[in-house]
């Protein structure tokens, strides 16, 4: 069951910065320079108040454990980030790719048992297992 209201989902921009800061366990201001470092950048009201989706207070923790327990600088954190998005990016291009390829593959295979289903059968194939080869010695000239 899908616990968001009706076409939202975990990338839908709903909390308000006080509520995210609340969430995620840092303060207001610290979301504000995870938002202008690019860390974290959350969804904007056409007012331009910052509204944080479920998908950003993960991303928020995530950046606090790094930071906290695996003592990464943001720097690296950010770049942390940008890899895994680019992971995650070429994924998603992987699996369209082999979807396409199999649906290529069937196409192929359809194709082929048309050919074959085409054949003539009252033609009876021939194998022939020996060659005759003709060998003329260069003409030499005098």
């Amino acid at each position: 069951m899908n616990p968001f209201p009706p076409g939202a989902d975990e990338d839908t921009p709903v909390f308000v910065i006080s509520v995210a800061a609340q969430l995620s366990g840092l303060h207001a201001q610290t979301l504000r320079s995870y938002d202008r470092m690019g860390l974290v950048s959350p969804g904007r009201t056409t007012g331009g108040g910052r509204r944080y989706s479920v998908r950003d207070i993960v991303l928020l923790k995530e950046v606090q454990r790094l930071s906290q327990e695996a003592g990464v600088n943001l720097a690296g954190i950010k770049r942390i980030i940008e890899l895994e998005n680019e992971v995650d990016a070429l994924r998603s291009r992987i699996t369209e790719l082999t979807e396409e390829l199999a649906r290529v593959h069937a196409a192929a295979e359809q194709a082929a048992a048309a050919i074959h289903k085409s054949y003539r059968h009252d033609l009876v194939p021939v194998k022939r297992e020996t060659a005759l080869v003709v060998w003329r010695p260069p003409q030499r000239h005098r």
